[in-house]
């Protein structure tokens, strides 16, 4: 049988909150945003959209849990201080503090609308999940199945995720970086004392891991062509004991596979 929200939160006055249902903005996830940076997650909530959407007190704030179907990662409830010129001034409070990036909510909502009023969902809202710990990526899915858009990445990097640093570390192998917006791919390797995760970490650190071509999309520093476009996954992996040789001659293998050299990809050689 489900659990709604109110069978374990009582929330007196739901006519006092504005419900904020973050979704995808054509540059974003909001549920990576959340992972890698609260102020950047608190941002989300002072974006004024030229219309006085919370114009309540309080913000239950939600991440879509894009990983699964309609489920919502619980990220606070922020006070609504002030509209100024140009943003909202909001503080995060600390209702439902225990909760913040470990309750999960069930809510099939489809609407346009991504600011509503609270007591239209408050109802129709269920715990699908509390988890142990704050979110902090998705757990390690298997060698095989790694799909990673490059926000999630990041997150993963920046929170030192042990169990896909632990997989990834001490192991050689060939990946491949689709940009979605050109349909061009890179085909990269790791081997000799850089693993995989070494290699990608420096990746989500700059964009480009040093490379001419990815360099030259790569010319904001706030990555967000990289966060709006790259998408990373492992094309074959092999222990640290494979000799480079072996490395370098399947990654010359899945450039030609792949058409990745020349105008139609991203690799100069």
């Amino acid at each position: 049988m489900p659990i709604a929200l109110r069978d374990i939160w009582k929330i007196e006055r739901p006519d006092a909150f504005k419900i904020h249902l973050a979704r995808w903005n054509d540059h974003s996830e909001p549920l990576e945003v959340f992972v890698r940076s609260r102020d950047e997650w608190q941002r989300w909530q002072e974006y004024w959209p030229r219309r006085n959407d919370f114009n309540r007190q309080y913000i239950f704030a939600l991440a879509r849990f894009y990983h699964e179907t309609d489920i919502w990662l619980f990220g606070g409830v922020y006070e609504v201080l002030s509209l100024r010129d140009d943003q909202y001034e909001v503080k995060l409070t600390d209702m439902g503090a225990e909760f913040i990036g470990r309750l999960k909510l069930r809510s099939p909502f489809r609407g346009r609308t991504t600011r509503a009023n609270f007591e239209n969902h408050y109802d129709l809202l269920e715990v699908q999940e509390i988890l142990r710990e704050p979110y902090t990526g998705r757990q390690f899915p298997g060698y095989d199945n790694i799909d990673l858009p490059f926000e999630e990445l990041e997150a993963l990097v920046k929170n030192d995720r042990p169990d896909w640093k632990a997989a990834l570390e001490n192991m050689k192998g060939v990946y491949l970086i689709s940009d979605t917006l050109t349909g061009k791919r890179y085909v990269g390797s790791a081997y000799g004392d850089q693993g995989i995760w070494s290699r990608w970490c420096n990746y989500a650190l700059s964009g480009h891991g040093g490379n001419v071509e990815l360099k030259a999309l790569v010319t904001d520093p706030t990555l967000n062509y990289c966060r709006t476009n790259f998408h990373f996954a492992l094309l074959e992996h092999r222990s640290a004991r494979t000799p480079d040789e072996t490395i370098i001659a399947r990654e010359t293998f899945w450039k030609r596979i792949l058409f990745s050299r020349g105008a139609e990809g991203l690799n100069r050689n």
